[in-house]
């Protein structure tokens, strides 16, 4: 299992704060499921507290995170 947090407006957008998926074996294979429909492209990925892209290979107890992206001034 995986285990998927939203942090910010994408807990709204995705429907809930964390949730454990099965295993897939990329990053975007894990966002092409349907709870991930709505997740923007442009979407800040994290495994294991580490940035990621949808390439990044993944394992049975990994943590991903689901953040927007960062604006400032």
């Amino acid at each position: 299992m995986i285990t998927v947090k939203c942090f910010a407006r994408y807990r709204a957008l995705l429907g809930f704060n964390e949730l454990d998926v099965p295993t897939a074996p990329t990053l975007g294979d894990l966002l092409a499921e349907p709870p991930f429909a709505s997740l923007p492209k442009d979407a800040l990925l994290a495994v294991n507290q580490s940035f990621a892209d949808r390439a990044t290979p993944l394992v049975d107890g990994d943590e991903v995170a689901l953040m927007p992206p960062v604006s400032g001034g």
